[in-house]
């Protein structure tokens, strides 16, 4: 059992943290409660994107957040409702959103995009492993002076930073897009970002992790856990219990619910995004595209492919799909690319799911005080695709007690 490992949670961080721990060694198994072919790790943008160096909690977001409530197509709402642990993880994500916070957390959400950006790109030349990697970088077009100006303050902390990012106008951005017209004032050109198919890598991952004799429990909850001293000695499923040496706690959303019969506590709320793809689009785009004003994100994918995603609705995560969402991000997109005709999707094409969002946007990735053999690898929000392939290479080495490619004092795992 010295070298056996449990991943609880089959997500872009659980199957990253697979790859690097099969290949330092160890007999891996990943335990998931779903099927894993439709998770969240699935229908988001596909971004890598270092760009996106500044966390959730940020100064504005809550009195934006109040503004948009009564908006049932608006990109940010959270439904008021009586529930300790929301009220709880919104007392400190207020708390975190201000400007110290932004401030201290770009250099680590920084380092840990440039790491993954590197490690995707090495995966390119991994045999089996297809996920149609764009370098391209990503443009983020604004249509109005208010975010022009906005737009300049991020070209200037991007550089501060070392990332290549500029401002271009509305003439040189319609030469970059030249197959769509444009209804912009310009845009901010983060050539340092860059764009997959997740679908294709999620997909992959698995079929390589498999033959490289990872093992697999599909639709297997993870219900408690059986403890002896400062070490997990047991994690109970509803059909046994199984051992390793290490455990990874990878469950995003269900982490804080997870760790709480581990006595430990790590704020998690449900932030759930919508998106709609084209297959065999008739429309193109040859980058990565955000629109500022609206929130939304558009992504080229796989050659032929073209998605539409957006919003962060903290909600219960039974609560119904509201496909006004939907509709909201739709009609974004026609006010900056007027030639874009979308009808609105029946619900079954509508992908709909649930980023971990913790308490003040940033991971938690670590070892914990109370229990010597388990990591944690959760909380990345909206920045699961972009952060999982260095996410899983820093569990590797947590895991081995090795030094970490990067500090990751910032996402120390008990910080609340």
């Amino acid at each position: 059992m010295g070298n056996q490992v449990i991943i609880i949670g089959g997500g872009i961080i659980g199957l990253s943290s697979a790859f690097y721990l099969q290949e330092a060694g160890y007999e891996v198994t990943v335990v998931d409660k779903t099927d894993m072919s439709n998770g969240c790790s699935y229908g988001n943008a596909g971004y890598i994107c270092p760009s996106h160096f500044v966390p959730l909690a940020a100064p504005g977001i809550v009195a934006q957040g109040f503004k948009w409530m009564l908006n049932s197509k608006s990109p940010f709402y959270v439904q008021p409702r009586l529930n300790k642990e929301l009220i709880s993880w919104g007392l400190q994500f207020m708390k975190s959103a201000n400007a110290r916070h932004v401030q201290r957390s770009a250099i680590p959400l920084r380092d840990i995009a440039l790491l993954s950006k590197n490690l995707y790109e090495e995966w390119t030349s991994v045999p089996g492993i297809d996920f149609a990697y764009e370098p391209k970088g990503m443009l983020e077009f604004f249509k109005d002076e208010a975010s022009a100006h906005h737009a300049e303050h991020s070209v200037k902390a991007s550089r501060d930073l070392g990332l290549d990012a500029r401002l271009i106008g509305r003439e040189e951005v319609q030469k970059m897009e030249p197959d769509a017209k444009l209804d912009i004032l310009g845009a901010v050109y983060f050539a340092c970002d860059s764009q997959l198919y997740p679908n294709k890598l999620m997909s992959s991952l698995q079929t390589y992790l498999a033959g490289k004799g990872v093992k697999f429990l599909h639709n297997t909850e993870v219900t408690g856990f059986v403890t002896n001293g400062e070490r997990i000695s047991g994690i109970k499923t509803p059909q046994e219990t199984l051992t390793a040496a290490e455990v990874v706690l990878a469950t995003g959303v269900w982490s804080g619910q997870l760790a709480k019969q581990l006595s430990l506590n790590i704020p998690m709320v449900g932030g759930r995004g919508y998106s709609v793809t084209l297959e065999n689009s008739p429309y193109k785009l040859h980058h990565s595209i955000i629109l500022s004003e609206a929130r939304v994100a558009i992504s080229p994918m796989d050659g032929n492919k073209l998605r539409f995603g957006g919003t962060m609705e903290i909600t219960g995560i039974d609560a119904p799909p509201r496909m006004k969402r939907v509709q909201g991000i739709l009609e974004s997109v026609k006010k900056y690319l007027p030639e874009y005709d979308i009808a609105m999707p029946a619900e079954k094409d509508v992908w709909y799911g649930y980023r971990p969002c913790s308490a003040d946007g940033l991971p938690h990735l670590g070892k914990t005080s109370r229990w010597k053999n388990l990591t944690v690898a959760t909380g990345h929000s909206m920045l699961g695709i972009s952060l999982g392939a260095a996410t899983g290479k820093l569990v590797q080495e947590i895991v081995q007690g090795k030094p970490t490619s990067m500090d990751i004092r910032p996402f120390e795992v008990e910080r609340f």
